[in-house]
């Protein structure tokens, strides 16, 4: 089959089995930061893939893909300048787009297949098929190109740029492949290996929410982590003294980076525990997490998630319990404040850093 949940525009892809390459280097606003990869599948596995690529027009971007489909092609990936749906933005929690320039008709369809497949075959038959194609809709250039790639080029290579750095005077996000060097007595070090889920600690949002921990957290305080990303924030949470931390984050992967990571910073188990899906539309889901519970809130999404959020946590917190909210671009500033203050809450604390907003309100 051909899904449908491809996205488009050069953000980056969703694929049944196989790992894909980010098509453009663009800026994926996820989470309240950027670099987001979203992987779809049980287990990475590293090996060698051949990239097959068509150049054609977008109105032949749905023939081409179910000629690729009938070819056994499973994951396609579509490359074009097409404006986004609001149903693709709403999916992919987007503040700010890309910048594509004006649509040009052109598209590039790809797809990557096992090197083992008889990529001679397999190329005379998409000729084949395009040749056929062309009889009822404008292919445009129709060239192919087949190259080899590997996928732990592309999800691993970022590694490189992430090293250890101070969050606060006194807490060190460290990756856990790194040494640590610059450590004084006293500081807090917090490993992380996000995986394919977000959240390495470096963004503004980030600093914006370990700022209101540091501030609010108490040895008596269980606190609620909504979009978790890698539990970063969590982990830090417990690490200020808190006393238990529940999170949730609608990526699968999230899960499981974040109980790697809870393990991996010696996190014992029954200060932790995480849930997969979507707080605000799940309602066994948030029974499950717990109502009148919460001493402390911290969400580092985004402006669109945070409204509807501000509509649904407070039930979830104790009175007088703090919501910390980040990943607020400065231009949703206004919007965010009035859902918040129309959902029952008392803005304590506004804070900015760079481009982007946090608030701090009381139930």
């Amino acid at each position: 089959m051909v899904y449908k949940d491809i996205i488009r525009n050069g953000a980056y892809s969703l694929n049944h089995n196989l790992q894909i390459e980010l098509l453009n280097p663009v800026i994926v606003y996820y989470n309240g930061s950027y670099g987001k990869l979203c992987v779809i599948g049980k287990e990475i596995k590293y090996m060698k893939w051949m990239k097959v690529s068509l150049n054609t027009t977008t109105e032949a971007v749905d023939l081409i893909s179910n000629l690729f489909d009938e070819l056994g092609l499973e994951g396609i990936q579509i490359e074009d300048k097409i404006p986004l749906s609001d149903e693709d933005k709403a999916a992919m929690y987007i503040d700010i787009l890309p910048e594509l320039g004006p649509d040009d008709g052109k598209a590039i369809v790809s797809s990557y297949v096992d090197p083992k497949m008889n990529m001679d075959q397999l190329v005379k038959d998409i000729k084949n098929g395009l040749e056929e194609l062309s009889m009822y809709v404008n292919i445009g250039e129709g060239t192919l190109s087949v190259e080899e790639t590997d996928d732990e080029d592309w999800i691993n290579n970022w590694k490189e740029f992430f090293k250890p750095f101070r969050v606060a005077d006194d807490i060190i996000i460290k990756p856990t492949w790194e040494e640590l060097e610059d450590k004084k007595d006293g500081d807090i070090v917090i490993e992380i290996d996000p995986g394919t889920a977000f959240g390495t600690g470096a963004h503004e949002t980030t600093k914006l929410c370990i700022q209101g921990l540091r501030k609010y957290i108490t040895k008596e305080t269980k606190m609620l982590d909504v979009g978790c990303g890698s539990g970063i924030l969590s982990i830090i949470g417990l690490k200020l003294g808190a006393k238990q931390a529940v999170a949730t984050d609608i990526d699968p992967a999230a899960l499981t980076a974040t109980y790697e990571n809870v393990e991996v910073n010696g996190i014992v188990s029954d200060q932790f525990s995480v849930f997969s899906g979507n707080i605000i539309a799940d309602e066994a889901l948030q029974k499950e997490i717990g109502l009148n519970a919460y001493d402390v809130v911290v969400a580092n999404i985004l402006a669109d998630v945070i409204i509807p959020l501000s509509a649904e946590v407070g039930q979830h917190m104790k009175p007088g319990a703090l919501f910390i909210s980040s990943g607020i671009i400065d231009m949703k500033q206004e919007e965010v404040r009035e859902a918040i203050l129309k959902n029952g809450f008392k803005i304590i604390e506004v804070n900015e850093m760079g481009d982007w907003v946090s608030f701090v309100a009381q139930k």
